[in-house]
Order: structure tokens, then sequence, then C-alpha cells
């Protein structure tokens, strides 16, 4: 048989609702899987709206079955002294588990053996069991305030009205939150009357759908998704991308209905990205865009209503939204009266961070860092200082104070009012970007300086006052900001070396204000991030290790060196070759001192002189590919070395008691092991 729960609430937080359920939905199934009510055929359905969270898991037993119950003690190694008898561990853990020695059996992990007790446990009925079950799956949920109600002591996210559980149609007595459980439950508030029974688990859905209500949120998601776009295509629109707003209005609405509102068109004056965030962000509307991408006058409502004429919905949600709109259009015109060159004075009232100073002192850093990029890539500085100059002045519009996501937005439309070069407004608004992962890198060799000094200059400064990222805290965003500048570096592409633009933003700080070691920190930390980025991109593991052992700062040409080592894997010399350098590597590391350049005159062995006969061939042709960055054919160069590589450790000692006899060899290998070294450690492939 199957089991419905249903906890009936007040509203529940719109943004939390679909966690809470994932959340309420797995604990309760997972405990019922682990005192063994559920069968491995059980499933579990989640379902909930903005007043209640409910599940149905299937196949539920109404007692258990009698098992046996293990629990683990001390290894046997740990448990018992030289004379056989019990540790105080062990005598601990005899007394939490209500047992004696002669008790106690001994079992085997492979490794070690362990001391356990096993107990019968008679089974027991559901009704024993699925209060509790419930009450701790609530209290796993991620609430991060409760509240009490009336005169109840029980807390909650929001209070609690109604509960069932119900086992086939039979009501499980018990009681979660205060409230006694039952069979009955609402439906909509306003278009459903009178209490609905709920006469077994199957027939929950359907109940609730003759309710006007849809219970599962994934349903109403898909119903909501499907009624706004068929309303954009009856208007010939299409709609903004908003995944987060569908989620929230889900949360929100119990049995959903779309309609179409309007706004005067006078208000199409403000930048759409002004409108759309307020339509979006505090009227929880959908905006409508042309075919073009361009702002409608027109935006969609998803309502709790279904009613016969909605002229009072779309009537009084157009009322609500044009004050909201009066407001933008305010703040536009209002912003627009002062430029933003003038406004970089008031940015030195606006606190960095107190080890590295204001807003101000950082545009004056990133200004310099720009023109610096600039300079390296062949650009305009001059358009690049401005547009780094400027990037940060839109934070002190009163567009921005109210709306912080257009921060860099608004600042372009603002560059351009002002008469500010093209170029210079563009890199303006794309100098935040990448913002997050997939998203478009800046356009053009003046947005991807101001966007790399943005981003360089927060990486050195945080790093040099010791703000760097431990675990899964990065409150400064600088893992994102390294994934930013590797990615400009390697997708644009852009020929920059990364230690020498650290080098360079490290250089805008005035004396002293670095107090913690930054480039090879900072190196490190950007090469963690880049090998994560090509393992997420598809390549092999060995694959980026042999290429990122050799610290390259080109990361331009990391591409290259990949496809380059993928295509040497496949020739049939690679893992020989691989084998060979990891082997050359380990003898050189035991090596003292500098070694000396492989003199002919102390080669003595056919192998030895083979091996150098080939290096001098291979070499030079080697220096060409990797200057001309033709790593694949650098690398297919090297593997004609093999034979002369297995020659030589099949008939040449190292080693050897002579001692300039064994450094011309260290020599040798060493020459040998830069070759195979130019383009990759290609020590780590087949590892």
């Amino acid at each position: 048989m199957n089991v419905l729960i249903e906890l009936r609430t007040e509203e529940l937080p719109p943004k939390s609702l679909k966690a809470l359920s994932e959340s309420f939905a797995h604990s309760v199934f997972t405990a019922l899987k682990d005192q063994a009510f559920a069968s491995p055929q059980s499933t579990c359905t989640p379902y909930a709206t903005p007043r209640r969270l409910a599940l149905v898991v299937t196949d539920i037993v109404e007692r258990q079955p009698d098992r046996v119950i293990e629990k683990k003690g001390p290894a046997v190694s740990s448990g018992v002294d030289a004379a056989g008898k019990p540790t105080k561990a062990l005598e601990g853990f005899m007394r939490s588990a209500g047992t004696t020695f002669e008790q106690l059996q001994k079992v085997s992990d492979g490794k070690a053996e362990y001391f356990v007790v096993r107990s019968e446990k008679k089974g027991e009925g559901l009704d024993a069991h699925l209060a509790d079950i419930v009450t701790q799956a609530l209290k796993k949920l991620p609430i991060q305030k409760v509240m009490r109600w009336g005169d109840s002591e029980h807390q909650f996210v929001r209070p609690v009205h109604g509960l069932i559980m119900l086992h086939g149609t039979r009501v499980v007595a018990g009681s979660v939150l205060g409230l006694s459980s039952g069979n009955t439950t609402l439906g909509h508030r306003f278009l459903s009357a009178g209490e609905i029974v709920i006469a077994n688990p199957e027939d929950y859905a359907t109940k609730l759908m003759a309710g006007k209500v849809i219970a599962s949120f994934a349903e109403r998601r898909a119903s909501i998704a499907a009624q706004l776009d068929a309303r954009a295509r009856e208007l010939a629109a299409r709609l903004n991308p908003a995944d987060g707003l569908l989620d929230e209005v889900t949360a929100l609405v119990e049995w959903p209905v779309v309609y179409v509102g309007e706004f005067e068109s006078e208000y199409l004056e403000v930048p759409q990205e002004c409108l759309i965030l307020t339509m979006q962000q505090n009227q929880k509307y959908f905006p409508l865009l042309d075919t073009a991408g361009k702002l409608l006058n027109k935006f969609l409502i998803v309502s709790n209503m279904q009613v016969d004429d909605p002229k009072h919905i779309i009537g009084g949600n157009a009322r609500v939204v044009r004050p909201r709109l009066s407001d933008a259009r305010f703040f536009y015109n209002q912003d627009r009266k002062t430029s933003l060159a003038s406004r970089l004075d008031k940015l030195g009232n606006v606190v960095y961070h107190n080890k590295l100073g204001s807003v101000l002192q950082r545009a004056e850093r990133l200004e310099t860092l720009a023109r610096k990029i600039a300079v390296r890539l062949g650009a305009d500085d001059a358009l690049a200082a401005r547009a780094a100059r400027l990037a940060k002045a839109d934070l002190v519009t009163d567009m921005v104070g109210e709306f912080p996501e257009l921060q860099g937005i608004m600042g372009r439309y603002y560059a351009l009012h002002d008469g500010e070069d093209q170029q210079v407004a563009d890199a303006v608004q794309s100098h935040y970007q990448p913002r997050f992962a997939g998203d478009a890198l800046p356009q053009g060799n003046i947005a991807c300086a101001a966007a790399l000094a943005d981003k360089l200059d927060a990486l050195s400064g945080f790093f040099g006052i010791g703000q760097i990222p431990t675990g899964d805290k990065d409150p400064f965003g600088l893992r994102r900001a390294a994934l930013g500048v590797l990615r400009i570096l390697m997708e644009s592409p852009l020929p920059l070396d990364l230690g020498a633009l650290i080098a360079d933003a490290q250089a805008g700080f005035a004396a002293g204000v670095l107090t913690q070691a930054v480039t090879e920190p900072l190196l490190d930390f950007m090469f963690d991030r880049l090998r994560g980025l090509l393992r997420d991109a598809g390549h092999a593991q060995d694959v980026v290790e042999a290429v990122l052992a050799q610290r390259p700062t080109r990361i331009d040409l990391v591409p290259a060196r990949l496809d380059a080592v993928r295509r040497f894997l496949a020739l049939p010399e690679a893992l020989a070759l691989a084998a060979a350098n990891k082997r050359i590597g380990n003898i050189l590391k035991k090596a003292e001192g500098v070694l000396p350049k492989p003199d002919p005159a102390l080669l003595l062995e056919d192998a030895e002189k083979a091996l150098f006969a080939r290096i001098q061939v291979i070499a030079p042709v080697v220096s060409v590919h990797v200057a001309n960055e033709a790593y694949a054919d650098a690398l297919k160069a090297l593997a004609s070395v093999r034979a002369e590589v297995d020659h030589f450790f099949d008939k040449v000692m190292v080693n050897v008691e002579d001692t300039a006899v064994r450094a011309n060899r260290l020599g040798l290998l060493k020459a040998l092991f830069d070759q195979l070294n130019a383009v990759a450690d290609i020590s780590k492939l087949g590892v």
C-alpha cells in the first residue's frame, strides 16, 4: 500500500518552496527505507504548493519485518589487551550496546577484524514511527527563521493548520507540530469550498485538481510555461528568459492563469533593462519582447484566480506597475543630469576594502592596469584607460542604487549619453563579464583590457592582504574572477603572459598595501581553476596534468598544447616514451649540482653515442616547432627518439664509478629530458 503525507500551512516562502519540498521528500523517503518500511521498488513523488508540502511513497508495509541489528565496535587489535581482556574502549562499547564480552562476535572487512554485536529486533508498526519520521524530516528542512503561532509552542517556517498521514485507506494515528493526523485537506483558497476528503494516496493529486489546485510543483511549472508561451505567440512576441522567476511564480500560485497586461508606451524611453528588472523583480511579471529583442509595452501576469472577466485583475496590475515604471524613469532622467566622469569624486567616499582603499583608488589602479594591458595587445591604450576609469562610476547613480543588478549596464547608457566613445561605453558594461559559468565574454581588446584589469586587481589585492578563498568560503568572488581571467585569455584568445599580468596588477598598489606574497600563490590558485575548467570541458585528466605540469603562463596556447598531447598519445611510441621520461626524471632528481652539456669525447658506448646523435638531430627541429607553436609537430618529432632511448637503457649504466663519465651521461639524459618536456610533461601520460 502507498503512504500519503501532507502538511497544510499558510503561504510558504516562494523562493524556498522547491528546496523545502525536495528536502522533505528526501528525508521522509530515506527514513522509510532505513527503517525497513519501504521496499526496493518503492518510489517517492513530492508535491508542493504555496500552502502545502506533501508526498506519496509507494509500496509501504504496515509492519517492519523482524531484523538483525548489527552494531560495529572497536577493532580487535585495540579492543583487547595482551592478556585477552577487554580494554576501556571495548568496555565502553559494551555498555552502550547493552551486551557482554561473551556475546560479541568478530567480523573482518578485509583490512582488519572488528567486534560487533548482533541483536534481533522485532518489527514494529508504521503507526509507531510515521509521526516521528515526519517530525524529524521537518527539523532537517533548510529553514533560516522559524515562528510560533497562536498560543502554541511549536515552531515552523509558517503556521501549520492541517496534517494528513494515510496508509492505503487508513489514517495513521499520530501528531506533528501539535496537529493530529486525518484525511481531509482544503483546495484553492477562493476557487474551492469546503473540505476535501482524501480516500487513499492515489487520489490525492486528482482530488486537489478538482479543488482547483495543481499539487505537483513540476506540473504547475510546466502549465505556467505553456500558457506563457501560448500568450506570447498570440501577440507575435517572445519572452525574456527568466527561469528563476518561473520557479518563484510557480511557488506563489496553486491554479495558474495567465493574463496580458499593458503599460503606457511613453515609458519605453527608459532603457529596457530597467523596465524588465522592475517588472520581474518587484511585480513578478513576464515582460514581452518583439522578434528583434526590443521591449514591448505589454507583459504577462500569472494570476492565482480564474475569472470570466479578468479586467479588474489586469487593471489592478497595470495600476500597480505604473508607479514602479515612473520611479525608473525618474531615476534615469535624474542620473543623466550628471556625467559619469563628474561622479568619480564620489567614489572616494565609497570603501572598496578597508585595507585596499576606496573605489576611487581602485578606479585609478584599473585605469593604469588597463592601459598596460592595451599596450601589450597593441590596442588604443587611451580608450582602455578611459573605460577602466569610468567602469565603476555608475555605482553612485540613483538607478544602480535602486537596482544593483544594473551596474555596468547603466554605465554604458550614461557613457553614450555623455558622448563617450562607443568602445568605451561597451567596455564599461562588459568589464564585469563573464559573471558566471557560460556567460558571454567581453568583445574587443578595449573591453578585454578593462575586464582583465578589474579581475586581476581584485585577485592581486585580496591575495596580497591574505584574503584567500578557503573551502567553500569565497566572499570576494575570487574563484569567479580567476575563471573569468582564464576564459578571456584562452577563449578570446589573447597573446598575454599571465605572470606578467599579475606583476602589472601588483605594481598598481601603493607601497606597503600588499603584505603577503602574491605571484606564486595566485598562479597556483589560477592553475587549480584552469585544471577544473579543462576537465569540465572534457579533456582527459592525464593530458591536462601533462600540460599544466609545465605551468604555461601563455593561457591562450594551452588548447593547442592539449590537442598536441592528445594526438601524441595516439602514436605507438607515446606510452613507452612517457615511461622513459618518468624514469629519467627520477634519475635526475638524485643528481647533485649543475649537470654539464654532454661531451662527445666522453661518450663510450654505441648506445649513448646513438642517443646523442639523435638528440642533435631532433633538438633544432623541436625548438623551431615550439617557437612556431606547432606543438603537435614537436611531439611527433620526439616520437622518433624511442628506439635510441630503449637501446640506451638496455646497454648503458648511468651511475658508473667514473665521475666524469657519470656526469656526462646525466647531462645527456638532461638534454633528452628538456626535449621530451618542451611541450608537456609526458611522464604524466597514462597515469
